[in-house]
């Protein structure tokens, strides 16, 4: 396994992150227990989940499924780089969501509580609060974090604007402020090329990108399909949108004798802004194949063929627009 830094700090985790939406609603506990402990036997120290995980109102049951994973002891929470998220809906109350220091200070103890866990390595704000102002939300925050319940803070689904914003606001109160965003990005969902990812590079910002097989659309749908296997009628529908493209990008990868996803894994590693992309494997199966990305490298004229098929929105901001 492979390590970097998390943004600017000195937190040094995994190039891959366990995602653990699917534990509860795809994959039962003792699954999900089996497939963290492979994870942790493979090196990879960086896990992901967030509050609303498991989508039943207040329940937290992804957290939960952690929780009992870590109370088995055998130093399974010291070996876990822990990320979750607040700002979703956790209640039918008005102050039951959102960014709000109530909120943001309940949720806490909240999560705290069915993780098993007396502090979160990395907590992440699920969506920016444009209701909440910067000095009411790092206010909560840096209490959690002298209180030694938070050790960072990170963002997710932002835009540049809301970094820049956030930033400068935790700097006039000598905050570490952000070191993490976690974004949709992958081969096909480019748009954050245009004023995030230069956003992120300029504060210290890893990027944690979601969906890095856009839903699995560059997993390998056609040789899937050609099994017999059903796809998602989401799937179905890019399929129908990008049917040329993947054609060509599966016969790419087979070029290269490489499983397609494992192909899109590697194309996010080989970005410097990117600290690791969220891999949520529903089997022991998936995940073994996952960590074949590491050892992906591309030569130039490769990633101009991947660029040139999946093109993102021209470059970076201003001059993919204005020059």
């Amino acid at each position: 396994m492979e390590y970097t830094n998390l943004g600017r700090t000195g937190l040094k985790v995994s190039r891959l992150c366990l995602g653990t939406m699917n534990f509860g609603p795809q994959t039962d506990e003792d699954k999900s227990h089996a497939i963290m402990d492979q994870a942790v036997d493979l090196g990879i120290n960086f896990f992901d989940t967030a509050d609303v995980y498991g989508w039943e109102l207040g329940e937290g049951i992804t957290e939960q499924i952690i929780g009992r994973w870590f109370a088995k002891g055998e130093g399974k929470r010291d070996r876990v780089v822990l990320a979750t998220k607040v700002y979703g809906r956790m209640g039918e109350g008005p102050n039951e969501r959102r960014l709000s220091a109530k909120h943001i200070r309940q949720a806490c103890e909240n999560s705290l509580r069915r993780l098993n866990t007396d502090y979160i390595d990395l907590y992440q704000m699920h969506h920016v609060d444009r209701e909440t102002p910067w000095e009411e939300i790092w206010q909560a925050m840096e209490q959690l974090v002298s209180q030694g319940k938070v050790l960072y803070v990170g963002s997710s689904n932002f835009a540049g604007l809301h970094i820049a914003q956030a930033q400068f606001s935790a700097k006039e109160r000598h905050f570490l402020g952000l070191v993490s965003e976690q974004s949709l990005y992958n081969l096909i969902d480019r748009m954050i090329e245009l004023e995030l990812v230069p956003a992120c590079r300029e504060f210290g910002l890893g990027i944690i990108p979601y969906s890095p097989l856009a839903g699995g659309l560059l997993g390998g749908v056609l040789e899937k399909e050609s099994t017999g296997r059903r796809s998602s009628d989401s799937v179905k529908k890019g399929m129908e949108e990008y049917s040329e493209q993947i054609r060509t990008y599966e016969a790419f990868c087979k070029e290269l004798g490489e499983e397609p996803a494992n192909v899109a894994l590697a194309w996010l590693l080989a970005n410097p802004a990117v600290t690791a992309p969220i891999i949520g494997p529903r089997t022991s199966e998936q995940l073994d194949a996952s960590v074949k990305s590491l050892e992906i490298d591309f030569s130039d004229e490769q990633l101009v063929k991947l660029n040139n098929l999946w093109p993102g929105p021209g470059g970076e901001a201003p001059e993919a627009y204005a020059w």
